[in-house]
């Protein structure tokens, strides 16, 4: 038994175990996940309020007969820097995260973007002009990378693979809630004092302050990645979490399920170990050093599949819906209303993707979204258009039929993306790397969303001035390009362990084909590798195959050079010698 003074005795680990311990864990988690929906969202509301117009300085309100305060912007570029700004602090704090993530562990770098995060809000709440707004946004958005980045790998690295991408998905569905409780809390905040205080923006702004310290104050009572355990050499501790969280053997139908995963991960772990690769990112990001393990490659497709899922046009959606409704035809309180309608259904949306995305896949659960989203995009792009035209034609309405007509394809695009796209580049990261660079990993994937997001609402303000309705082709296409980029070059990772992702990625070409067919033959040759707890028992009967079985060159599998290899004696796994 575990020793308290190594695990402190307030922790839930010792109160809650199995499905309540990691609903528990998911919880924590998608608190943080709900403060970055919240913050998504903020800004959607905060460009349409009179008072943080005028200071930031990049434009005025005007009324137009009935319709009042209607935004009148003058500096589309400064607007979009503001906004874009944030995601540059998210850059840095992901890497920051990552780094931070592999060398404190999960729970004391959550706790630290957490804090980060109250600071970077209160100076956004208390902003007087446009350059302490950029500033501000820069290191509330250093927080939020440092979230981004260690939360889903903490998350994942404590579920099954079998249940991984349900629990990541539903988490995401907090994450939309957020984006929800933004937009109608704004909207709300529109009708006290006519909405042209500093009321209607800086409360927003300073809310999200509570969720964030909640979870500076709850993350303590919270277990350790068993992983990140593992890998610093806490074993005992790392096998008592695992217990809590698949069964300590109580039940016969969880026997050595926990110790049959430790071993899984401890092997892994001393394979890494011995590689003694570069983790630096500048090696990750090139895959130096890395052999057959292909860092790099793996690097860059976390990173292309975040700029993927901003611009099949979700980053347009949530920050710039108002404007889009606008340019649609319909008024500014409209406008807003449908914003928040829409983003309800968004929310809804994402609870599909709970029942279908470890049943289907990652890769056909893009693949469906990507035809959705496109179809969608092209259709609301084209009625945005006819709307204008009518307008133009005083023809009323057609105008008003046309609005209608564009706005029903921007929900059919944000419920379609809710049900795939959302989830899956954030799980995808957490999933394919490491152990000994799980979190940095996941923190490139991070940088992705945040040179995606950045340069997206930096030029979408821009484009939509100049273009309008056009603006949403270019999503479409850039939805159309995504299919044969995931078919050709994302191998599929839903149902296999995270300890599986080595010899996944061990192909010497990119082409996901080449990736299906080693993996297999890996397996068949080195079953020891990964011996997976599936109903209690490992998958692979140990008396099998005395050369394979026994015995298997770590220089074979992953092309390091070194000849370090696993001795497997009877009962136990992960023990390193010289050949």
């Amino acid at each position: 038994m575990l020793s308290l003074h190594q695990i402190n005795g307030w922790n839930v680990s010792h109160k809650l175990q199995k499905r309540k311990l990691l609903i528990a864990v998911n919880c924590v988690a998608g608190l943080s996940i709900f403060f970055f929906g919240y913050d998504q969202g903020l800004m959607g509301g905060v460009n349409n309020a009179k008072d943080y117009i005028h200071l930031m300085g990049f434009g005025y309100t005007e009324d137009r007969g009935e319709d009042r305060n209607v935004p009148v912007i003058n500096d589309s570029l400064l607007q979009g820097g503001i906004v874009a700004s944030y995601y540059l602090g998210c850059l840095v704090g992901a890497l920051l995260g990552g780094w931070v993530g592999d060398k404190i562990g999960r729970i004391k770098t959550i706790a630290t973007g957490a804090a980060w995060s109250i600071v970077g809000a209160i100076l956004q709440t208390s902003a007087q002009n446009h350059s302490w707004m950029i500033c501000a946004r820069v290191l509330n958005g250093c927080g939020t990378g440092i979230l981004n980045a260690i939360v889903p790998v903490w998350a994942t690295e404590t579920a099954d693979y079998t249940s991984r991408g349900q629990f990541i998905t539903i988490e995401f569905t907090l994450n939309i809630f957020g984006v929800v409780v933004a937009y109608w809390l704004e909207y709300g905040l529109a009708y006290v004092d006519g909405g042209v205080t500093a009321f209607r923006w800086r409360f927003p702004i300073a809310f999200q302050i509570v969720p964030l310290l909640f979870l500076l104050g709850t993350v303590w009572f919270f277990p350790e990645s068993p992983r990140w355990l593992t890998k610093v050499g806490r074993e005992d501790e790392a096998l008592y979490v695992l217990q809590r969280l698949r069964g300590d053997g109580s039940d016969p139908a969880d026997a050595g399920r926990a110790q049959a995963e430790f071993e899984d991960i401890k092997n892994i772990a001393e394979l890494v170990r011995s590689a003694k690769n570069s983790t630096s990112y500048s090696s990750m990001l090139t895959g130096r050093g890395s052999g057959k393990l292909h860092t790099g490659r793996r690097i860059q497709l976390v990173i292309w599949l975040q700029i993927m899922q901003d611009w099949v046009g979700i980053a347009a959606v949530t920050v710039y819906a108002p404007t889009i409704f606008r340019i649609a035809g319909f008024d500014t309180n409209k406008s807003q209303w449908l914003s928040g309608l829409n983003f309800v259904t968004y929310m809804i949306s994402t609870l599909i993707c709970v029942f279908t995305l470890d049943k289907i896949g990652r890769r056909w659960t893009l693949y469906w979204g990507s035809v959705g989203q496109g179809i969608a995009m092209f259709l609301a792009g084209g009625f945005i258009c006819l709307s204008a035209d009518a307008i133009a034609d005083n023809d009323t309405a057609k105008a008003s039929s046309y609005g209608i007509a564009s706005a029903s394809m921007v929900f059919i695009f944000t419920a379609i993306f809710g049900a795939t796209w959302l989830t899956v580049p954030w799980l995808y990261p957490a999933e394919i790397f490491p152990l000994a660079v799980r979190a940095k990993g996941n923190a490139w994937g991070v940088v992705g969303w945040s040179i995606g997001n950045g340069w997206l609402t930096l030029l979408c303000p821009v484009m939509l001035g100049a273009i309008g309705g056009k603006t949403l082709y270019i999503f479409g296409v850039c939805n159309v390009l995504s299919i044969p980029i995931v078919w050709a070059l994302y191998p599929e990772s839903n149902q296999r362990t995270l300890e599986e992702m080595d010899l996944l990625f061990a192909a010497d070409t990119p082409w996901n084909w080449d990736a299906e067919r080693n993996f297999k033959k890996l397996c068949t040759e080195n079953p020891h590798l990964v011996q997976v707890a599936q109903r209690g028992q490992s998958v692979v009967d140990p008396e099998r195959g005395v050369r394979e079985s026994r015995k298997a060159s770590y220089a074979d599998v992953y092309g390091s050079g070194r000849t370090d290899s696993i001795e497997k004696s009877s009962g136990t796994s992960g023990m390193m010698e010289k050949s």
